[in-house]
Protein backbone atom coordinates (compact mmCIF):
# COMPACT_ATOMS: atom_id res chain seq x y z
CA UNK A 1 0.00 0.00 0.00
CA UNK A 2 1.34 3.40 -0.61
CA UNK A 3 2.51 4.84 2.31
CA UNK A 4 1.47 8.98 1.25
CA UNK A 5 -2.42 7.23 0.87
CA UNK A 6 -1.55 4.89 4.15
CA UNK A 7 -1.10 7.99 5.94
CA UNK A 8 -3.72 10.34 5.11
CA UNK A 9 -3.45 14.01 5.24
CA UNK A 10 -0.17 13.74 7.65
CA UNK A 11 1.70 13.13 4.69
CA UNK A 12 5.32 13.63 5.01
CA UNK A 13 4.80 14.39 8.68
CA UNK A 14 4.65 10.34 9.93
CA UNK A 15 6.45 10.00 12.77
CA UNK A 16 7.01 7.81 15.56
CA UNK A 17 4.43 9.57 17.77
CA UNK A 18 1.35 9.23 14.99
CA UNK A 19 2.85 5.99 14.58
CA UNK A 20 2.02 4.66 18.06
CA UNK A 21 -1.11 6.94 18.22
CA UNK A 22 -2.25 4.70 15.58
CA UNK A 23 -1.25 1.50 17.42
CA UNK A 24 -2.59 2.43 20.45
CA UNK A 25 -5.54 3.49 19.17
CA UNK A 26 -6.10 0.58 17.15
CA UNK A 27 -5.61 -1.55 20.10
CA UNK A 28 -8.46 0.24 22.09
CA UNK A 29 -10.95 0.16 19.14
CA UNK A 30 -10.48 -3.69 18.96
CA UNK A 31 -10.69 -3.94 22.14
CA UNK A 32 -14.51 -2.06 22.08
CA UNK A 33 -15.52 -4.07 19.12
CA UNK A 34 -14.79 -7.55 20.37
CA UNK A 35 -17.60 -7.52 22.73
CA UNK A 36 -20.11 -5.02 20.45
CA UNK A 37 -19.16 -7.59 17.57
CA UNK A 38 -20.46 -10.60 19.22
CA UNK A 39 -23.21 -9.02 20.63
CA UNK A 40 -24.91 -7.30 17.98
CA UNK A 41 -24.82 -10.41 15.33
CA UNK A 42 -25.86 -12.72 18.39
CA UNK A 43 -28.64 -10.04 18.73
CA UNK A 44 -29.43 -10.29 14.84
CA UNK A 45 -29.61 -14.59 15.07
CA UNK A 46 -25.92 -14.91 13.44
CA UNK A 47 -23.21 -16.90 14.94
CA UNK A 48 -21.69 -13.97 17.17
CA UNK A 49 -18.31 -13.85 15.99
CA UNK A 50 -18.85 -13.28 12.68
CA UNK A 51 -19.26 -9.96 14.04
CA UNK A 52 -16.09 -9.69 14.30
CA UNK A 53 -15.18 -10.88 10.64
CA UNK A 54 -17.44 -7.83 10.21
CA UNK A 55 -14.39 -5.28 11.19
CA UNK A 56 -11.43 -7.96 9.91
CA UNK A 57 -12.90 -7.88 6.47
CA UNK A 58 -13.99 -4.55 6.03
CA UNK A 59 -11.11 -2.68 7.42
CA UNK A 60 -8.28 -3.36 4.67
CA UNK A 61 -11.01 -1.76 1.76
CA UNK A 62 -12.02 1.02 3.93
CA UNK A 63 -8.57 1.96 5.19
CA UNK A 64 -7.28 1.83 1.51
CA UNK A 65 -10.44 3.23 -0.35
CA UNK A 66 -12.27 5.66 2.15
CA UNK A 67 -11.89 9.34 2.24
CA UNK A 68 -11.67 9.91 6.60
CA UNK A 69 -8.76 8.10 7.68
CA UNK A 70 -10.40 7.74 11.21
CA UNK A 71 -13.48 6.14 10.53
CA UNK A 72 -13.78 2.96 12.04
CA UNK A 73 -16.56 0.61 10.63
CA UNK A 74 -17.84 -2.76 12.05
CA UNK A 75 -20.62 -4.15 13.23
CA UNK A 76 -23.54 -2.03 14.34
CA UNK A 77 -27.31 -1.72 16.11
CA UNK A 78 -28.74 0.29 12.67
CA UNK A 79 -27.86 -2.96 11.06
CA UNK A 80 -29.81 -5.22 13.10
CA UNK A 81 -33.64 -4.93 12.37
CA UNK A 82 -32.77 -5.36 8.73
CA UNK A 83 -30.38 -8.89 9.21
CA UNK A 84 -32.37 -10.08 11.94
CA UNK A 85 -35.39 -10.24 9.86
CA UNK A 86 -33.46 -11.90 6.97
CA UNK A 87 -32.28 -14.43 9.12
CA UNK A 88 -35.77 -15.61 10.40
CA UNK A 89 -36.86 -15.57 6.92
CA UNK A 90 -34.38 -17.42 5.22
CA UNK A 91 -30.67 -17.97 7.37
CA UNK A 92 -27.57 -17.00 7.30
CA UNK A 93 -27.93 -17.72 2.97
CA UNK A 94 -30.87 -14.89 3.46
CA UNK A 95 -28.10 -12.41 5.54
CA UNK A 96 -25.86 -12.66 2.52
CA UNK A 97 -27.88 -11.82 0.27
CA UNK A 98 -29.65 -8.79 1.82
CA UNK A 99 -25.87 -7.66 2.70
CA UNK A 100 -24.85 -8.45 -0.94
CA UNK A 101 -27.26 -6.49 -2.89
CA UNK A 102 -27.84 -3.70 -0.41
CA UNK A 103 -23.51 -3.24 -0.78
CA UNK A 104 -24.34 -3.08 -4.33
CA UNK A 105 -26.56 -0.57 -3.91
CA UNK A 106 -24.34 1.21 -1.53
CA UNK A 107 -21.79 1.63 -4.80
CA UNK A 108 -25.05 2.37 -7.12
CA UNK A 109 -25.30 5.25 -4.36
CA UNK A 110 -21.75 6.49 -4.97
CA UNK A 111 -21.85 6.49 -9.02
CA UNK A 112 -24.74 8.30 -8.93
CA UNK A 113 -23.13 10.55 -6.67
CA UNK A 114 -26.46 10.48 -4.42
CA UNK A 115 -23.93 10.36 -1.05
CA UNK A 116 -23.81 14.54 -1.03
CA UNK A 117 -27.78 14.15 -1.08
CA UNK A 118 -28.10 11.55 1.95
CA UNK A 119 -26.37 13.67 4.12
CA UNK A 120 -29.43 16.07 4.38
CA UNK A 121 -31.72 13.76 5.70
CA UNK A 122 -32.73 15.92 8.82
CA UNK A 123 -30.94 15.23 12.31
CA UNK A 124 -34.01 15.27 14.20
CA UNK A 125 -34.91 11.95 11.78
CA UNK A 126 -31.27 10.50 12.63
CA UNK A 127 -31.42 11.07 16.65
CA UNK A 128 -35.35 9.84 16.41
CA UNK A 129 -33.75 7.02 14.29
CA UNK A 130 -31.15 6.35 17.36
CA UNK A 131 -32.87 6.63 19.91
CA UNK A 132 -35.78 3.78 18.19
CA UNK A 133 -32.81 1.37 17.90
CA UNK A 134 -31.72 1.90 21.40
CA UNK A 135 -34.82 1.60 22.95
CA UNK A 136 -34.96 -1.90 20.65
CA UNK A 137 -31.69 -3.09 21.76
CA UNK A 138 -32.85 -2.84 25.42
CA UNK A 139 -36.22 -4.56 25.31
CA UNK A 140 -34.68 -7.21 22.99
CA UNK A 141 -32.48 -8.85 25.17
CA UNK A 142 -35.17 -8.43 28.39
CA UNK A 143 -35.48 -11.88 28.55
CA UNK A 144 -32.09 -12.86 28.10
CA UNK A 145 -31.14 -10.75 30.94
CA UNK A 146 -34.06 -12.34 32.99
CA UNK A 147 -32.65 -15.46 32.13
CA UNK A 148 -36.07 -16.38 31.45
CA UNK A 149 -37.84 -18.57 28.44
CA UNK A 150 -39.92 -16.54 26.16
CA UNK A 151 -40.93 -17.75 22.88
CA UNK A 152 -43.69 -14.91 22.46
CA UNK A 153 -41.51 -12.19 22.75
CA UNK A 154 -38.65 -13.58 20.64
CA UNK A 155 -41.77 -14.37 18.02
CA UNK A 156 -43.08 -11.16 18.41
CA UNK A 157 -43.12 -8.84 15.09
CA UNK A 158 -42.11 -5.73 17.31
CA UNK A 159 -40.24 -4.09 20.00
CA UNK A 160 -43.42 -3.63 21.59
CA UNK A 161 -44.25 -7.19 21.70
CA UNK A 162 -41.36 -8.27 22.53
CA UNK A 163 -41.52 -5.88 26.00
CA UNK A 164 -44.97 -7.15 26.61
CA UNK A 165 -43.77 -10.94 26.51
CA UNK A 166 -40.82 -10.10 28.35
CA UNK A 167 -42.77 -8.27 31.09
CA UNK A 168 -45.65 -11.45 31.27
CA UNK A 169 -42.80 -13.33 32.52
CA UNK A 170 -41.38 -10.96 34.98
CA UNK A 171 -42.19 -13.19 37.99
CA UNK A 172 -40.18 -15.66 36.35
CA UNK A 173 -37.33 -13.46 36.20
CA UNK A 174 -33.74 -15.56 37.44
CA UNK A 175 -31.03 -13.98 39.74
CA UNK A 176 -27.83 -15.04 38.21
CA UNK A 177 -28.43 -13.71 34.58
CA UNK A 178 -29.85 -10.66 36.20
CA UNK A 179 -26.96 -9.93 38.14
CA UNK A 180 -24.47 -10.48 35.33
CA UNK A 181 -26.40 -8.53 32.65
CA UNK A 182 -26.51 -5.80 35.34
CA UNK A 183 -23.07 -6.13 36.24
CA UNK A 184 -21.79 -5.12 32.91
CA UNK A 185 -24.01 -2.22 32.38
CA UNK A 186 -23.40 -0.78 35.89
CA UNK A 187 -19.75 -1.49 35.35
CA UNK A 188 -19.78 -0.05 31.78
CA UNK A 189 -21.73 2.88 32.18
CA UNK A 190 -18.82 3.94 35.62
CA UNK A 191 -15.66 3.16 33.18
CA UNK A 192 -16.73 5.12 30.17
CA UNK A 193 -17.80 8.27 32.75
CA UNK A 194 -14.25 7.84 34.18
CA UNK A 195 -12.34 7.41 31.10
CA UNK A 196 -12.96 7.27 27.12
CA UNK A 197 -9.55 5.65 26.92
CA UNK A 198 -10.90 2.27 28.31
CA UNK A 199 -12.98 -0.28 26.49
CA UNK A 200 -16.13 -0.13 29.45
CA UNK A 201 -17.89 -2.93 27.58
CA UNK A 202 -14.44 -5.50 27.90
CA UNK A 203 -14.51 -4.73 31.34
CA UNK A 204 -18.00 -5.58 32.31
CA UNK A 205 -17.31 -8.88 30.47
CA UNK A 206 -14.28 -9.19 32.17
CA UNK A 207 -16.16 -8.91 35.88
CA UNK A 208 -19.08 -10.78 34.64
CA UNK A 209 -17.03 -13.72 34.03
CA UNK A 210 -15.33 -13.74 37.11
CA UNK A 211 -18.69 -13.32 38.78
CA UNK A 212 -19.87 -16.37 37.29
CA UNK A 213 -16.30 -18.11 38.31
CA UNK A 214 -16.81 -16.67 42.26
CA UNK A 215 -20.39 -17.79 42.02
CA UNK A 216 -19.62 -21.43 40.55
CA UNK A 217 -22.64 -20.98 38.09
CA UNK A 218 -22.67 -22.35 34.49
CA UNK A 219 -25.14 -20.19 32.63
CA UNK A 220 -25.39 -20.48 28.54
CA UNK A 221 -22.24 -19.79 26.86
CA UNK A 222 -20.97 -17.96 23.25
CA UNK A 223 -19.50 -21.59 22.98
CA UNK A 224 -16.57 -22.40 20.90
CA UNK A 225 -15.46 -19.96 17.54
CA UNK A 226 -12.81 -19.77 15.71
CA UNK A 227 -9.98 -17.19 14.53
CA UNK A 228 -10.40 -18.90 10.31
CA UNK A 229 -12.42 -17.67 8.15
CA UNK A 230 -15.88 -19.00 7.80
CA UNK A 231 -16.63 -21.04 4.34
CA UNK A 232 -18.67 -19.02 2.35
CA UNK A 233 -22.52 -18.82 2.39
CA UNK A 234 -24.59 -20.59 -0.28
CA UNK A 235 -27.61 -19.41 -1.26
CA UNK A 236 -30.08 -19.56 -4.55
CA UNK A 237 -32.00 -16.75 -5.78
CA UNK A 238 -35.63 -16.83 -6.26
CA UNK A 239 -37.90 -14.71 -7.78
CA UNK A 240 -39.91 -14.07 -4.18
CA UNK A 241 -36.62 -11.68 -3.35
CA UNK A 242 -37.76 -9.39 -5.58
CA UNK A 243 -40.32 -8.41 -3.01
CA UNK A 244 -38.54 -9.57 0.12
CA UNK A 245 -34.73 -8.98 -0.24
CA UNK A 246 -35.28 -5.72 -2.71
CA UNK A 247 -36.89 -3.67 -0.58
CA UNK A 248 -35.25 -4.77 2.73
CA UNK A 249 -31.57 -4.57 1.13
CA UNK A 250 -32.61 -0.75 -0.11
CA UNK A 251 -33.44 -0.13 3.10
CA UNK A 252 -30.23 -1.27 4.47
CA UNK A 253 -28.26 0.26 2.06
CA UNK A 254 -30.19 3.66 2.89
CA UNK A 255 -29.56 3.46 6.70
CA UNK A 256 -25.77 2.49 6.60
CA UNK A 257 -25.45 5.30 4.16
CA UNK A 258 -26.74 7.51 6.43
CA UNK A 259 -25.14 6.09 9.34
CA UNK A 260 -21.64 5.87 7.88
CA UNK A 261 -21.77 10.07 6.99
CA UNK A 262 -23.05 10.85 9.75
CA UNK A 263 -20.61 9.86 12.00
CA UNK A 264 -17.89 10.48 9.64
CA UNK A 265 -19.56 14.52 10.34
CA UNK A 266 -19.39 13.73 14.22
CA UNK A 267 -15.81 12.26 13.81
CA UNK A 268 -14.56 15.53 12.24
CA UNK A 269 -16.19 17.45 14.94
CA UNK A 270 -14.57 16.13 17.16
CA UNK A 271 -11.06 16.28 15.70
CA UNK A 272 -11.49 19.91 15.17
CA UNK A 273 -12.69 20.05 11.58
CA UNK A 274 -16.43 21.95 11.31
CA UNK A 275 -16.83 21.54 7.64
CA UNK A 276 -19.00 19.41 6.00
CA UNK A 277 -17.26 16.26 4.22
CA UNK A 278 -17.21 17.57 0.40
CA UNK A 279 -19.68 16.55 -2.13
CA UNK A 280 -17.05 14.25 -4.02
CA UNK A 281 -15.29 12.73 -0.50
CA UNK A 282 -19.20 11.87 0.60
CA UNK A 283 -19.85 9.68 -2.33
CA UNK A 284 -16.66 7.78 -2.47
CA UNK A 285 -17.03 7.01 1.49
CA UNK A 286 -20.32 5.14 0.36
CA UNK A 287 -18.56 3.18 -2.36
CA UNK A 288 -15.53 2.06 0.04
CA UNK A 289 -17.60 0.84 2.01
CA UNK A 290 -20.17 -0.70 -0.56
CA UNK A 291 -16.88 -2.27 -2.11
CA UNK A 292 -16.24 -3.78 1.52
CA UNK A 293 -19.54 -4.97 2.68
CA UNK A 294 -19.39 -7.42 -0.40
CA UNK A 295 -16.58 -9.16 1.31
CA UNK A 296 -18.20 -9.70 4.99
CA UNK A 297 -21.64 -10.98 2.63
CA UNK A 298 -20.02 -13.22 0.86
CA UNK A 299 -19.50 -15.45 4.34
CA UNK A 300 -22.77 -14.43 5.79
CA UNK A 301 -21.19 -11.26 8.18
CA UNK A 302 -23.25 -8.27 9.18
CA UNK A 303 -22.54 -5.33 6.65
CA UNK A 304 -20.10 -2.67 7.93
CA UNK A 305 -20.86 0.97 8.80
CA UNK A 306 -19.25 3.54 10.91
CA UNK A 307 -18.93 3.37 14.40
CA UNK A 308 -18.53 6.48 16.69
CA UNK A 309 -17.55 4.99 20.08
CA UNK A 310 -14.55 2.93 18.02
CA UNK A 311 -13.33 5.97 15.84
CA UNK A 312 -13.66 8.56 18.80
CA UNK A 313 -11.19 6.15 20.64
CA UNK A 314 -8.90 6.35 17.99
CA UNK A 315 -9.03 10.09 17.93
CA UNK A 316 -8.10 10.24 21.87
CA UNK A 317 -5.38 8.06 21.68
CA UNK A 318 -3.48 9.70 18.85
CA UNK A 319 -4.64 8.03 16.01
CA UNK A 320 -4.24 9.98 12.99
CA UNK A 321 -4.17 7.93 10.21
CA UNK A 322 -5.43 4.83 7.84
CA UNK A 323 -3.18 2.42 9.96
CA UNK A 324 -5.09 2.75 12.43
CA UNK A 325 -8.11 1.09 10.65
CA UNK A 326 -5.82 -1.43 9.66
CA UNK A 327 -4.42 -2.00 13.35
CA UNK A 328 -7.51 -2.38 14.96
CA UNK A 329 -8.15 -5.57 12.68
CA UNK A 330 -4.80 -6.87 13.14
CA UNK A 331 -5.24 -6.70 16.68
CA UNK A 332 -8.54 -8.23 16.72
CA UNK A 333 -7.15 -11.25 14.67
CA UNK A 334 -4.28 -11.83 17.41
CA UNK A 335 -7.29 -11.26 20.24
CA UNK A 336 -9.15 -14.33 18.41
CA UNK A 337 -5.79 -16.10 18.22
CA UNK A 338 -4.80 -15.87 21.53
CA UNK A 339 -7.75 -15.72 23.31
CA UNK A 340 -10.60 -17.93 21.83
CA UNK A 341 -10.51 -19.56 25.03
CA UNK A 342 -11.78 -16.59 27.40
CA UNK A 343 -14.40 -15.38 24.31
CA UNK A 344 -16.19 -19.26 24.33
CA UNK A 345 -16.46 -18.59 28.08
CA UNK A 346 -18.93 -15.46 28.16
CA UNK A 347 -22.24 -15.74 29.02
CA UNK A 348 -24.76 -15.03 27.12
CA UNK A 349 -26.29 -12.77 29.81
CA UNK A 350 -23.20 -10.65 29.80
CA UNK A 351 -23.55 -10.37 26.21
CA UNK A 352 -27.41 -9.36 26.36
CA UNK A 353 -25.96 -6.79 29.03
CA UNK A 354 -23.60 -5.42 26.85
CA UNK A 355 -26.52 -4.90 23.72
CA UNK A 356 -28.69 -3.23 26.40
CA UNK A 357 -25.87 -1.04 27.48
CA UNK A 358 -25.40 0.14 24.45
CA UNK A 359 -29.08 0.85 23.29
CA UNK A 360 -29.50 2.79 26.55
CA UNK A 361 -25.83 4.82 24.98
CA UNK A 362 -28.14 5.54 21.98
CA UNK A 363 -30.97 6.91 23.69
CA UNK A 364 -29.65 10.34 23.78
CA UNK A 365 -31.00 11.80 26.90
CA UNK A 366 -29.85 15.65 25.82
CA UNK A 367 -32.33 15.14 22.83
CA UNK A 368 -35.52 14.18 24.99
CA UNK A 369 -34.62 17.56 27.25
CA UNK A 370 -33.91 19.61 24.18
CA UNK A 371 -37.49 18.26 22.98
CA UNK A 372 -39.74 21.11 24.45
CA UNK A 373 -38.02 23.47 22.35
CA UNK A 374 -37.72 21.84 19.09
CA UNK A 375 -39.53 23.15 16.23
CA UNK A 376 -43.39 21.19 15.67
CA UNK A 377 -42.30 19.37 12.77
CA UNK A 378 -38.84 18.79 14.12
CA UNK A 379 -40.68 17.64 17.36
CA UNK A 380 -42.87 15.82 15.19
CA UNK A 381 -40.49 14.24 13.23
CA UNK A 382 -38.17 12.59 16.10
CA UNK A 383 -41.05 11.24 18.24
CA UNK A 384 -42.81 9.26 15.19
CA UNK A 385 -39.41 8.09 13.90
CA UNK A 386 -38.40 6.99 17.18
CA UNK A 387 -41.81 5.27 18.06
CA UNK A 388 -42.24 3.93 14.62
CA UNK A 389 -39.09 2.20 14.68
CA UNK A 390 -40.48 0.42 18.45
CA UNK A 391 -44.12 -0.18 16.25
CA UNK A 392 -43.11 -1.04 12.75
CA UNK A 393 -39.79 -1.19 11.57
CA UNK A 394 -36.79 0.49 10.56
CA UNK A 395 -36.94 1.63 7.26
CA UNK A 396 -41.03 2.70 7.21
CA UNK A 397 -39.78 4.79 10.46
CA UNK A 398 -36.79 6.89 8.72
CA UNK A 399 -39.84 7.24 5.66
CA UNK A 400 -42.49 8.52 7.86
CA UNK A 401 -39.80 10.95 9.64
CA UNK A 402 -38.66 12.30 6.45
CA UNK A 403 -42.14 12.63 4.92
CA UNK A 404 -43.06 15.78 7.64
CA UNK A 405 -40.38 17.87 5.74
CA UNK A 406 -41.62 16.74 2.73
CA UNK A 407 -44.81 18.00 3.58
CA UNK A 408 -43.43 20.53 4.67
CA UNK A 409 -41.25 21.41 1.48
CA UNK A 410 -44.87 20.95 -0.25
CA UNK A 411 -47.00 23.50 1.44
CA UNK A 412 -43.94 25.90 0.84
CA UNK A 413 -44.43 27.65 3.96
CA UNK A 414 -41.77 28.16 7.13
CA UNK A 415 -42.44 26.37 10.84
CA UNK A 416 -43.26 29.85 11.92
CA UNK A 417 -46.22 30.47 8.87
CA UNK A 418 -47.72 27.06 9.87
CA UNK A 419 -47.91 27.95 13.64
CA UNK A 420 -49.66 31.58 12.36
CA UNK A 421 -52.26 29.77 10.37
CA UNK A 422 -52.74 27.46 12.70
CA UNK A 423 -53.41 30.34 15.27
CA UNK A 424 -55.79 32.17 12.27
CA UNK A 425 -57.76 28.28 12.28
CA UNK A 426 -58.48 28.71 16.12
CA UNK A 427 -59.23 32.21 16.78
CA UNK A 428 -61.98 31.46 13.73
Amino acid sequence: MNLALLHGERKGTYGWTQFFGDCSGGLIAALIALPYGLAMAALMGLPPVLGVFTSILTAPVIALLGRNPVLIGGTASATVPFIAMAVRNQGIGGAAKVSIVASVIMMGFCVLKLGRHITRVPHAVVTGFSCGIGAMMVISQLDTIMGVASPFSRQARSALGQLTGALSHLGDARAVPLALGLTVILAATFVARYSHRIPAPLVGIVLAVLLARMLGVREQEVGAISAALPAFVGFSWNPSDAFTVLPSAFALAFVSSVNILITSRVVEHFRGRHQRMNASAADAELGAYGIANVFAGMIGAPPSVGIPARSLAVVRCGGSTRLANLMHAVFLIVILRLGWEFVSHIPLAALAGVTAWMGLCLLDWSAWRRLPKMGRVDAAAFLSTALAVLMVNAALAVAIGCSFYVIRAMLGRSPAALNSASLELREH
